[in-house]
């Protein structure tokens, strides 16, 4: 599969980059790359649109911020170099340790997570990731079955089952996504945690103790009412990948609908992740 890379001159770069992040998230694309020199945006080649594009950057001058752009082919063999030549480990909260397997493996940790990206979404590099990697340390997971919506590395699906879940179903619509989560759930040497390539039709009615969804605003709308339907009574819903405003209080307006009860959010620059739990199912 060949995708298309977009580099970005975002200006000014300190606010115009996580607005362009969302904007061209809801577009289709699926991994981004901030660097000093540019912000790099990927989507897969069958699904660019050039006159969509054009629509963005119009919109944009709209925000208080301009971009500018060029755009290449790449092929699944090219990437590694990227990332690669930017990715650095993420320690979070002296707990959590995530690294690739060419970093330095860390002893004084409780978690170390070993990731090869790729072209996939979840490095714990972004605040949606962060923070529901913060959710997953304050979550009781033994014993519990978890299921991983919008998985990309599969990051979250392994610190589940490194928490004690017993059973972890991982769903990726993408296929290098889904490659990708095959390799680093190997590559941790994890054996309870079955990856799909399907979107949430593709959830089997087993009833989840905890479902993980860091996706985006327009999905988690869309298919709240499978993972509600999923869940079992009193079960935990952490999502990510949306604004605090104004995308929070729609997706609590949404849960509410489906009687999921808002318990708390976390936020980091400007990104949300929020808990819902499950009552009167």
């Amino acid at each position: 599969m060949q995708y298309i890379e977009l580099k970005c001159i975002v200006s000014p770069a300190e606010t115009g980059n996580e607005i362009l992040i969302a904007l061209l998230s809801e577009a289709g694309y699926e991994s981004f790359l901030e660097t000093e020199e540019a912000l790099f945006a990927y989507i897969r080649q069958d699904m660019f649109d050039e006159q969509a594009l054009t629509t963005l950057r119009a919109a944009c001058k709209q925000c208080a911020f301009t971009f500018s752009c060029d755009r290449q082919t790449i092929a699944d063999e090219n990437w590694n170099a990227l990332w690669e030549s930017n990715y650095e480990p993420v320690l979070i909260d002296n707990r959590c340790y995530i690294r690739a397997p060419f970093h330095p493996h860390r002893d004084d940790v409780e978690y170390e997570i070993r990731i090869e990206p790729k072209m996939s979404f979840g490095t714990a590099h972004h605040p949606t990731t962060m923070q529901m990697i913060r959710y997953l340390l304050e979550e009781d997971c033994s014993g519990k079955t978890v299921l991983d919506m919008g998985t990309g590395t599969g990051i979250l699906a392994i610190l589940s089952v490194l928490r004690g879940a017993k059973r972890v179903l991982a769903i990726d619509n993408d296929d290098w996504a889904y490659r990708n989560c095959l390799e680093n759930v190997a590559e941790n040497q994890i054996q309870t945690i079955e990856t799909l390539l399907g979107d949430a039709r593709s959830i089997r009615q087993t009833p989840y103790d905890i479902c993980l969804a860091n996706i985006n605003r327009n999905i988690l709308l869309q298919d709240m009412k499978r993972y509600v339907d999923a869940l079992k009574q009193q079960g935990t819903l952490l999502v990510s990948g949306f604004y605090l405003h104004p995308d929070l209080t729609v997706i609590q307006t949404e849960a509410a609908k489906h009687n999921l009860v808002f318990h708390s959010y976390k936020e980091q620059e400007g990104w949300v992740a929020a808990r819902f739990v499950l009552e009167n199912k």
